[in-house]
């Protein structure tokens, strides 16, 4: 039967603890930055990170902590 308003979600999900540590990672960066600015620091690339932070800090637990520690460099420094 066709479906007009099925929702198509093509896209490989998040696991648990990588939608854990993207809650984490945008909870700290919206605490420290503000709603906009962490938006765009999370989405942009970070020649420190070499990478989108967003990206590195879902992909593994050492890049979010490199993440932390670039956004507490930024707010502290």
């Amino acid at each position: 039967m066709n479906r007009p308003f099925a929702k198509r979600f093509n896209a490989p999900r998040l696991s648990v603890e990588e939608a854990e540590r993207q809650g984490r990672v945008s909870n700290l960066a919206i605490k420290l930055l503000g709603g906009p600015a962490a938006i765009a620091f999370l989405n942009a690339h970070d020649e420190a990170l070499g990478g989108r932070p967003l990206d590195l800090a879902i992909k593994s637990e050492e890049g979010l902590n490199a993440v932390k520690q670039i956004l507490d460099a930024r707010t502290l420094g």
